[in-house]
């Protein structure tokens, strides 16, 4: 049942890749293989990976402390560090790189780049990993713990194989936004594939040699998406039943306590307070008489209607892989899964040109209209919803399923009845965080977006580009503000 709709979402993620077929052999294989082994595309491989690297391992360091000292031990405050560890979602990874840069111009190049996108790509992984502390059942550690082991070796041998799976998945979501980001590495005078691939299209008219590097992120993402699922192991996660009611016993910080606040006091400073208040001093010194507050209003409405638009249809297409993936372990669900990744690597640019060329040629109504730019935001970001629906779906009893078809429900009843409900507070937050990062969207938003239309983060690239920085601070701080909103509420569902 869910098997069509399922290959329907992955031939929509998968549209890219026909243009870029298209385009990478336009020329002849030769030509295409030539640029693929040239010795600069091998510079910009080992940047793009070492920079993903960095981040990630920066990221599982940030996402998993964070989680763990919120949710299982008695930190001060535990529900408001909660909250304030998500807003990072909220700030844009090039007004970050933008915040350091303007502060430590020394900043710019793999340093800058690396701490701007680790500070605002680590609650990909606090999120999955918070949610998945919840659910685990103190039983276990409790057994655990009475069979003689300390507070570390229960976490290694108990609770961190459980969170595997999600501290697996929000680190692939870090690893495809790093590879793919564009906004942080141009700021930053960082060159990785994405940089070049934009470059590339600019300085020429000839796609050729941006097709066959973006032909190179593809399978870059096939080996990554591939890697993280051998990571989750066999095994499930999910309980057999409801288990205790009750929540586990925080674990007592004692002499801990300090470098615990110290630790997210620092975090949220950099990643939060510190862009916040570079945006105050460019307010501060902008002219506010001279602010077009109407504008301004026509914008942010405009941003999130498309956003909206964008996270509906991501999540209605990210629905049926993301169980799929969950509930069926074959070559079939491993294949339509790594299909609804394979946008997400891909520059925004590469998406949208993609999307331009198959409505010339298939669906000319559609050409420069809002729905293809709502199409863009579901192959650039399904894999965020597919994640979250997953890894819902992950912790809802597969036993319950079974049951339900035992008394005679018919599958699209099963899903409708049992895992839909059971997972919807984790597919609430996958769209949740899907909208967010529609409305932070730059690049194919700035090619796709309809005549006359603009949107938050177009205007502020736009304002920032001319070296208007006092003009865009208006628009930045309203798209942090109105970002802020979802983030806080996934923030207040945690906890």
């Amino acid at each position: 049942m869910l098997l069509v709709p399922a290959c329907l979402a992955a031939v929509f993620a998968l549209l890219p890749l026909g243009y870029l077929a298209v385009r990478a052999l336009e020329r002849g294989p030769t030509f295409a293989w030539d640029i693929v082994s040239d010795p600069r595309t091998r510079d910009l491989l080992g940047r793009s990976l070492g920079l993903t690297a960095v981040v990630v391992a920066g990221t599982l360091v940030l996402g998993v402390s964070l989680a763990w000292l919120t949710v299982r031990t008695t930190l001060p405050g535990a529900r408001a560090w909660s909250v304030l560890a998500t807003l990072p979602l909220a700030v844009p990874s090039y007004v970050t790189a933008f915040a350091w840069l303007s502060a430590a111009p020394q900043l710019a190049g793999f340093g800058g780049a690396a701490l701007a996108m680790t500070l605002v790509s680590f609650p990909y992984v606090l999120l999955p990993v918070t949610a998945a502390l919840r659910g685990i059942d103190p039983a276990q550690e409790e057994s655990a713990r009475s069979l003689g082991n300390g507070p570390l070796r229960t976490f290694v041998r108990v609770i961190l194989p459980q969170l595997r799976p999600a501290a697996g998945g929000g680190a692939l979501l870090v690893a495809l936004y790093t590879l793919s980001d564009f906004g942080a590495v141009s700021l930053m005078r960082y060159d990785t594939f994405t940089l070049a691939i934009h470059t590339s299209y600019r300085a020429s008219f000839d796609r050729t040699p941006a097709a066959a590097l973006s032909v190179v992120l593809v399978v870059m993402t096939v080996a990554l998406v591939a890697a993280e699922a051998r990571t989750r192991g066999r095994a499930g996660h999910a309980r057999t039943g409801r288990g205790t009611a009750r929540p586990a016993v925080p674990l007592a910080l004692g002499r801990w306590r300090s470098p615990a606040l110290l630790w997210c006091t620092a975090v949220v400073a950099v990643a939060v307070v510190f862009p916040l208040a570079v945006l105050g001093y460019w307010l501060a010194v902008g002219n506010s008489a001279t602010w077009d507050l109407g504008g301004l209003a026509e914008t942010a409405w405009a941003t999130l209607g498309v956003a909206a638009a964008g996270a509906g249809l991501t999540t209605l297409l990210a629905l049926p892989v993301g169980v799929l993936a969950a509930r069926h372990r074959g070559l079939g669900a491993r294949l339509l899964e790594q299909a609804a990744y394979a946008g997400h690597a891909l520059p925004g640019i590469t998406v949208a040109l993609a999307l331009v060329f198959f409505a010339v040629r298939y669906a000319y109504p559609l050409y420069q209209q809002l729905p293809l730019l709502i199409g863009a935001y579901a192959v650039l970001f399904l894999p965020v919803a597919v994640a979250a629906t997953r890894a819902a779906v992950l912790q809802a009893p597969p036993v319950l399923d079974d049951v339900a078809r035992s008394l005679g429900r018919r599958p699209w009843q099963v899903l409708r009845e049992i895992t839909v409900p059971l997972a919807a507070p984790g597919v609430a937050a996958g769209a949740a965080l899907t909208f967010v990062v529609c409305m932070k969207e730059l690049p194919a938003t700035l090619l796709l977006r309809p005549t006359g239309m603009d949107t938050l983060a177009t205007r502020l690239w736009t304002e920032t580009g001319a070296g208007s920085f006092a003009a865009a601070a208006p628009y930045a701080a309203t798209l942090i503000l109105l970002a802020a909103v979802p983030s806080y509420l996934l923030g207040r569902h945690r906890t």
